[in-house]
């Protein structure tokens, strides 16, 4: 099967600062990894686009885009949001992060594809119709998400999020829209301390206790989330591929493995097989210590092209 790999060199320019978690670092450890596997030879690659204003007013608020737009600064760094700082290239890099997941739709529609990973950043899950937060600016996966709908005429997209943190920007944008499932799991409580509150049938939130491990993600994902995605027989699949539940990573209480990470995207192409076509479209989100990160997206991959991770 084809596997496509989205990625754009400005994604690597984007900094918020010395020290800080979410850096360029984490793409090069990524494409290290891929290429001491041997998965860089077979993936094909594309670069990413910058997404349109039209693709981004579908889930963001005019108001906000221009906030973002006159935010960023020519030089140095400016505070959006309490953890989101922009430099000269953010805005370049966040184009192009919700550009590829839109790409990387395309692909997979037009059969291009069968699947598609999208190694961008600034990940996009926190970020609300009309705010940033927690490291991001634009929803990528929903931007992709309704690209799905508006300009493929889809009526089922599920989004599955295994980010150790909720995906409440995800939630907040599609809370009203039934043709869209989100399914997410996250340590509670946690930031951004939300997705226990009621919801819709079509939002499907599965907190872990700190200290939860593979066996329990693999149970939660069980009981809760597959049930739900054979319900709903969606006809593409999104991932908001979050690592940082692996249990190297400082950033959580979580205990999962890299084979964890392949067992769900495992049980997540299968359903993709029987309803979608096998048609599954994944971006990066969270993931802070480097060799896990890159380890988990191998095994990300392999099971996406039908290798257990």
């Amino acid at each position: 099967m084809t596997l496509a790999l989205i990625s754009h060199p400005d994604c690597l320019l984007h900094d918020m600062g010395p020290g800080h978690p979410e850096r360029a670092a984490r793409l090069s450890a990524i494409n290290d990894q891929l290429i001491a596997s041997g998965l860089e030879f077979v993936l094909r690659h594309y670069e990413a686009p910058l997404v349109s204003d039209e693709q981004l007013l579908r889930v963001h608020s005019a108001d906000y885009l221009a906030e973002v737009r006159d935010t960023a600064p020519s030089s140095g760094m400016v505070r959006l949001d309490d953890d989101a700082f922009m430099n000269a290239h953010t805005l370049a890099a966040a184009r192009r992060a919700a550009g590829a997941v839109v790409f990387g739709v395309d692909l997979v529609m037009s059969g291009q594809a069968e699947s598609a990973f999208c190694n961008v950043r600034p990940p996009g899950h926190h970020a609300e119709r009309a705010r940033a937060m927690g490291f991001c600016f634009f929803n990528n996966v929903a931007v992709g998400a309704a690209h799905a709908l508006v300009a493929h005429g889809l009526k089922r997209v599920a989004i599955v999020d295994f980010d150790v943190h909720h995906g409440n920007g995800t939630q907040q944008i599609f809370q009203d829209e039934p043709r869209v499932l989100f399914c997410s799991s996250f340590q509670h409580p946690f930031y951004p301390y939300s997705g226990t509150e009621p919801t819709g049938d079509h939002i499907v939130n599965v907190p872990l206790k700190v200290g939860t491990d593979g066996e329990g993600f693999r149970a939660a994902v069980g009981d809760r989330w597959l049930p739900a995605l054979e319900r709903f027989r969606p006809q593409l699949i999104l991932i908001s591929a979050g690592f940082d539940a692996h249990h190297e990573d400082e950033m959580s209480h979580l205990h999962l493995h890299s084979s964890d990470y392949g067992w769900v995207t495992q049980a997540v192409r299968e359903v993709a097989a029987r309803h979608a076509g096998g048609r599954i479209v994944s971006t990066l989100e969270g993931g802070y210590a480097l060799h896990a990160l890159a380890r988990s997206v191998v095994a990300h991959l392999n099971a996406l092209i039908g290798e257990r991770g």
